[in-house]
């Protein structure tokens, strides 16, 4: 698996809020059951979005936050579908889990 790659949310009870999970979890770790996710939400559905932990990013045209403080770790079975690649906002991610560790 590529990290930062978002995949389709297949959970019934969260993929209306939250329709894609963005892998964060090292490509080291591939071996493991299991990975470690953020899941996306509509901007439009999230209010005031905390700029550092939670970046607004953009899927086919479409803006979604990523709402870092849901972070969790499930097993890869449960990813859909590959859509996109958000390697490019990299830098955001990384920033994002060092203010929810060091608040920094």
């Amino acid at each position: 698996m590529v990290q930062f790659s978002v995949y389709q949310n297949t959970n019934p009870s969260s993929k209306k809020a939250f329709p894609f999970l963005v892998d964060i979890q090292s490509n080291l770790l591939d071996d493991l059951r299991t990975t470690v996710v953020i899941p996306l939400a509509p901007l439009s559905t999230v209010d005031k979005p905390i700029s550092r932990l939670c970046p607004i990013l953009e899927i086919d045209t479409k803006k979604y936050v990523a709402v870092t403080q849901q972070l969790a770790g499930i097993d890869r079975k449960l990813l859909g579908k590959r859509v996109a690649d958000l390697s490019e906002y990299r830098s955001d991610f990384i920033a994002a889990l060092d203010f929810v560790i060091s608040g920094i």
